[in-house]
């Protein structure tokens, strides 16, 4: 990107795209499952890395504002075509920040404008090398649920990658404010794409880490972002009750490699919570070998996993005391979101419990002011497989979005 910040205005389907490979099924539910499931990384950036030199030297102020867009081809669904948007959005303190993302449509357009699906992703890893959309990997594209339904009813799906990947971080990892702002600025960027008409209407989905950034939107958006149009949100099993999550990572396999993420990610964010407080000296340096890692490096992240330091409880004061314990306490997405919600719930995942989702769930119910909150739970589905081929979530998704899009009246579980 020049440092002028001229917006591109290539917008057409290049006539010969890259070649797409695609990998076995086997190979890409393994590596999903490694992504949004099982593992979190915190990563350092290594002085090797830097920082993305072709970032403007000075940041508009103006959040929401599109600075580039290319196009990008791995992994794009046949008959669609898909850009790489870098915009400006604003971190949980209000600084003004750069991400990056990726707008996605079908080749034929619909009669009208496009509704958009504002799409918040599940962990890749917080580098910001650990991007999806710079990732060459067709992944990116099949970790969004029932892309090929969505784009078919001709929606328009704008994939944030949250600050702090693809761009200079800290990344807001479970930092509703971060997160919900690039979500609600990625949507308003793309509505700047010359020569693609989309409409003022958008449902956002969120999986897992996306969940939560989708309730965050939902949350933010009348404030701060009134013109992204926001009137539907949905959460498939989101992260929403922090603390509650943090107690069952030491229940769950790699839960250190989660610890490190949760701990260094809000260490690098707030300046009153304190790494070393938290962690053993003897662990301090393996959780640091596995935050230098994207997701994606499972071989790696197992290596390490498997340092003797982790063989008894690597805290050396209780996570849910303390700076960091007030921080998760801040970050759960309680606030009121006036237009409908969904949250989808596998009865089966042991990451975000069944139990503790309900009573998230029963407490949103219980605030006046809410919008209707459809809960559904689904049998003999864990965190990765509610959004995965065959899962009965994904017409229950598009079904609800269909209704919500065509202005029928939202049902209500409460």
């Amino acid at each position: 990107m020049s440092q002028t910040g001229h917006v591109s205005d290539d917008l057409e389907t290049p006539e010969t795209a890259a070649p797409r490979r695609r990998r076995s099924l086997l190979v890409m539910l393994l590596v999903f499952a490694l992504v949004v499931a099982g593992g979190l990384a915190w990563v350092l950036h290594s002085a090797d890395q830097g920082s993305n030199s072709t970032l403007p030297l000075k940041i508009p102020n103006k959040p929401g504002q599109l600075i580039k867009a290319e196009p990008f081809a791995t992994g794009v669904p046949t008959g669609a075509h898909a850009w790489r948007i870098t915009y400006t959005t604003t971190r949980q303190a209000g600084k003004p920040a750069i991400a990056t993302g990726l707008v996605v449509i079908k080749d034929h357009p619909p009669s009208g404008p496009r509704p958009v699906i504002a799409w918040a992703h599940g962990t890749t890893g917080i580098a910001e090398h650990c991007a999806p959309s710079g990732k060459d990997d067709p992944i990116t594209f099949l970790s969004i649920p029932d892309l090929d339904a969505a784009l078919a009813n001709g929606w328009a799906v704008v994939a944030t990658d949250y600050t702090g990947l693809g761009s200079p971080g800290p990344h807001p990892y479970l930092i509703g404010q971060g997160e919900g702002r690039s979500v609600l600025d990625s949507v308003r960027a793309a509505r700047q794409l010359k020569g693609l008409s989309l409409g003022d209407k958008t449902v956002v989905w969120g999986h897992s880490q996306g969940g939560g950034a989708a309730l965050w939107a939902g949350i933010l958006a009348p404030t701060y972002a009134p013109g992204a149009h926001v009137i539907a949100v949905a959460g498939i099993a989101p992260a929403t009750d922090l603390p509650g999550l943090v107690s069952n990572i030491g229940t769950i396999a790699g839960g250190q490699v989660f610890a490190a993420y949760v701990i260094a990610a809000y260490a690098a964010t707030y300046p009153d919570v304190h790494y070393n407080t938290y962690v053993r000296p003897d662990a301090r340096l393996p959780l640091l070998q596995i935050a230098k890692h994207c997701l994606s490096d499972s071989q790696a992240l197992v290596s390490i996993g498997s340092n003797r330091a982790f063989s008894q409880p690597f805290y050396a004061q209780d996570p849910l005391t303390g700076a960091l314990g007030r921080r998760l306490r801040e970050n759960v997405p309680s606030g009121l979101i006036k237009v409908p919600v969904f949250i989808a719930q596998g009865d089966a995942d042991a990451l975000v419990l069944p139990a503790v989702q309900a009573a998230y769930v029963a407490k949103r119910c219980a605030v006046p002011g809410n919008g209707p909150l459809d809960y559904k739970t689904f049998a003999d589905r864990g965190h990765t497989d509610i959004v995965l081929p065959g899962s009965g979530m994904l017409p229950a998704l598009l079904g609800w979005t269909e209704a919500r899009f065509a202005g029928a009246p939202a049902p209500s579980t409460c």
